[in-house]
């Protein structure tokens, strides 16, 4: 399938754009922007994307595995042909794959090496993969040709199948599947799982990088407990898990899958480079009350000792488990609780617990934010997980002291085990950092930047995501970013407020309509806000009020009105700083962050504006007074993400109470914030106008100082673009933008700043706009969340342990506003 034929879906809005406008100029008045300049037919015949890899840590990261959708790429999903990834003039092995499970390929696999602070350039291509040795293996093998005789299976001979239905007969060392369930292996270890009642996870020791699984149990089963020239069973299960099971948590022990009603196996991948197997468990009761199916896939890469578990129930069960048998003799290993929930953390084992006597780690690794409790009972060690959408999701490892030495070894040691463990998890943490540059989307996005362009392009975002998940985040809908149930939250008004920012200058009646059935869902009888508590005295919750302000402006309906003055009671009563800045939360004593200021402030002037005769602003000048004089850097003029004023914080300095780094986010919020609330505080208030004012003036220099040169974003910690890890970020870079653009609008800023406003938007398309083959589009690159506390100490390895998202209505809220303030301001400055 050829490239344009995969974009003729959206060949007519090329069309549209071109005729548009001007000729493409470079974004900055004075700075020319390479990105820019590129057109699509500089793109080599049959490209498909060029991807840019770093490494963010301080350590080799070595058959580091990528994976790229053919969502992403720009082709269609269920796209067949081969691709070539290509380093420099090499192609290297690639593997077609189907991640998530469902029967189909969707994207590609590949593995790459990156050296400390190196950066990779590859390219994809159409063409055949490069040539490879096989490095992973899943398989499953049963007898036929024989009979079953009570519990056993008689005579026959072994046969690889793609998918087993176990027969009712089947029970532990009924000679019937080869080593007794299904298997998986790397080039570096191997696993089996043990497909009966027993349901344990074993491991198969190897002494050799080729497959061994083909060969391994065909004579029956106590071959393979004695060592051979390619390894050996290494585990002892007994009653356990084994290494790295699942289970059921009654609150005192791990209640193993055993109770099941029907076992499925099925091998969704059996290549070079990536295999996985499914298990599905029908019927299975945990507990005498409970009853639910059980799907689960185990899929491994090559050159990773890790196999990835992700296993989903048909209902809600409460706190599953997942296990490391527990051996005398070891010595346990548990890695840093005190994380911010996106983390990875670990526990492990280490000591002589192989079969053969030597030393044998094992390790479980998980999202802090998903373990409720480490804990034990009499078989295992264990991790309790909390489900989210009935689903959870882990890794187990093991690394035995007699495999083949490689350059991931060897481990000897409890000290080089831990290195490992700690290794893997920063490296779940953080990926490899990356930019994907599709033909795809340059087809679209290096068309010339216009008044009308800017408006398409808000348009398609708000288009996409009604498509995707708008209406989700409805009352008693499903956040599918968060993956819980939709309540009254600050993402949601944010968005909200774009799709009707949007319908103001290009009306929808689906904008319309959109915003009236989410905001509306929230609202309730005689003030009520469901999904809403005042109790926590959360700023956040007030962000979402000013969509419902907007909405008893035009209809005055009483229920809107008490809605809004439920919200303003919360301000009332809500705690504050000892200068009369708003704390973030309760749960936050004397902390003032940046995000606050957008939450609260401009709610607070609208609400001021609009429901008062004689509207009161000191409140409102109080907070950027506050932030300003606490908050902003004198050297820099860059503002710090949070102040604490009692100075109790594991972030905060002990003499100033600032957090440590400037985020390019939170600046972001205060940015947008400023000249919102500009919008609210009538001409006469000369004076509260004012600082408002001169705030902007200051702030806008300073951001197009620290603007990117090259590519007109910004950077996640927005004054160290070359530190380790640190990356262009989506959300911040789209604020900024519109904080120029709608300050050029309203004429809180010179016309100086069209030409960083214009630098800063084409910065957006080229950087973060993905356009998928069916037309719709993506913002990418955005950091999900950045808090303090609570396990997150505001240090600059936290800021890059976030995950990095697409399409968080942190960015395409933003975005689709930025493209309507660039939109009035292109038609006054072509």
């Amino acid at each position: 399938m050829k490239l344009f034929s995969q974009l003729s879906l959206i060949s007519m809005a090329i069309a549209a754009l071109a005729a548009c406008g001007e000729a493409k100029k470079p974004a900055g008045d004075a700075v020319s922007d390479p990105a820019a300049e590129r057109s699509a037919s500089e793109s080599e015949p049959g490209e498909i994307a060029r991807l840019e890899l770093a490494n963010p840590s301080n350590f080799k990261r070595l058959d580091e595995a990528v994976y790229l959708s053919y969502h992403e790429l720009g082709l269609q999903r269920d796209y067949s042909a081969p691709l070539a990834v290509w380093q420099q003039q090499q192609k290297i092995p690639v593997q077609s794959i189907d991640r998530d499970a469902d029967g189909s390929n969707d994207g590609i696999l590949f593995t790459v090496d990156v050296a400390v602070d190196e950066r990779l350039d590859l390219r994809i291509t159409e063409g055949a993969a490069g040539d490879g040795a096989k490095r992973t293996q899943a398989e499953i093998s049963h007898k036929t040709g024989g009979q079953w005789v009570e519990r056993e299976y008689k005579g026959g001979r072994f046969q690889n199948v793609d998918a087993l239905d176990v027969p009712a007969e089947h029970t532990d060392h009924s000679y019937f599947i080869r080593y007794e369930g299904p298997g998986i292996e790397s080039d570096l270890v191997g696993y089996r799982v043990y497909l009966d009642w027993r349901n344990g996870f074993d491991i198969f020791g190897k002494r050799t990088r080729e497959p061994v699984l083909q060969d391994v149990g065909q004579d029956g089963f106590d071959s393979y407990h004695e060592m051979a020239d390619w390894g050996m069973d290494i585990l002892k299960v007994g009653s356990a898990l084994g290494i790295g099971g699942y289970g059921y948590w009654d609150g005192e022990k791990a209640v193993r899958v055993s109770d099941v009603q029907d076992w499925t196996a099925e091998i969704v991948d059996n290549g070079d480079l990536y295999s996985s197997f499914a298990l599905q468990y029908a019927g299975w009761k945990p507990e005498a009350e409970k009853q639910t199916d059980l799907d689960t896939v185990l899929s491994m890469h090559a050159g990773s000792r890790l196999v990835k578990v992700t296993a989903k129930t048909a209902s809600e069960i409460g706190p599953m488990v997942a296990g490391l048998v527990k051996h005398p003799g070891t010595e346990r290993i548990v890695g840093n609780l005190d994380i911010g929930g996106s983390e990875w953390t670990y526990i492990g084992t280490y000591g002589e617990q192989s079969l053969d006597g030597s030393k044998l780690g094992m390790g479980l690794l998980a999202k802090r934010k998903a373990i409720e409790e480490v804990a034990e009972d009499e078989h295992n060690h264990l991790l309790v997980l909390e489900p989210k959408a009935n689903e959870i999701n882990y890794y187990f490892t093991a690394a035995w002291e007699k495999e083949t030495p490689s350059e991931h070894g060897p481990i000897t040691g409890i000290e080089q085990f831990r290195t490992y463990l700690k290794q893997e998890a920063e490296k779940l943490t953080m990926p490899l950092r990356r930019h994907l540059t599709t033909s795809a989307s340059e087809a679209l996005t290096e068309q010339p930047l216009t008044a009308g362009s800017a408006l398409q392009w808000s348009q398609r975002v708000a288009d996409s995501e009604l498509e995707r998940k708008t209406l989700d985040y409805a009352f008693g809908g499903f956040d599918p970013i968060r993956k819980r149930p939709s309540y009254f939250e600050y993402t949601t008004g944010l968005l909200m407020q774009a799709y009707d920012d949007l319908n103001q200058v290009a009306p929808d009646p689906r904008y319309a309509d959109a915003v009236e059935q989410v905001m509306g869902s929230f609202v309730g009888e005689d003030g009520t806000v469901n999904g809403y508590v005042q109790s926590k005295y959360n700023i956040d919750s007030i962000n979402a009020g000013k969509m419902l302000l907007r909405l008893f402006e035009r209809n005055r309906d009483p229920d809107f009105k008490a809605a809004v003055d439920t919200l303003y009671r919360q301000l009332e009563d809500h705690p504050r700083t000892s200068a009369g800045a708003f704390w973030h939360k309760k749960r936050y004593p004397g902390q003032v962050w940046l995000d606050g200021v957008y939450m609260g402030i401009p709610f607070l002037a609208h609400y001021e504006q609009l429901m008062h005769e004689e509207p009161d602003f000191d409140e409102v000048l109080a907070e950027f007074k506050v932030v300003n004089e606490k908050l902003r850097d004198p050297e820099t003029g860059l503002f710090y993400h949070a102040w604490d004023e009692m100075r109790q914080q594991e972030w905060a300095d002990a003499e100033t109470g600032l957090s440590g780094y400037h985020w390019s986010r939170g600046m972001g919020w205060l940015a947008m914030a400023l000249v919102d609330v500009l919008e609210f505080i009538p001409e006469e208030n000369t004076e509260d106008r004012q600082y408002l004012l001169e705030m902007i003036a200051d702030l806008a220099p300073v951001l197009q100082e620290y603007q990117d040169a090259e590519s007109g974003t910004w950077y996640q910690i927005i004054d160290m673009p070359e530190g380790r890890g640190n990356y262009p970020e989506s959300t911040g870079s789209t604020m900024f933008t519109y904080f120029y653009a709608k300050a050029i609008n309203n004429g809180y800023l010179p016309e100086d700043y069209v030409g960083t406003a214009k630098k800063a938007y084409r910065g957006l398309l080229d950087e973060f706009v993905q356009v998928h083959a069916e037309g719709t589009v993506s913002i990418t690159n955005m950091c999900q969340v950045a808090g303090l506390g609570y396990g997150r100490d505001g240090s600059y390895r936290y800021y890059m342990s976030e995950p990095v998202f697409t399409d968080d209505p942190k960015g395409t809220g933003p975005f689709i506003m930025a493209g309507v303030e660039m939109h009035k301001m292109l038609s006054q400055y072509n």
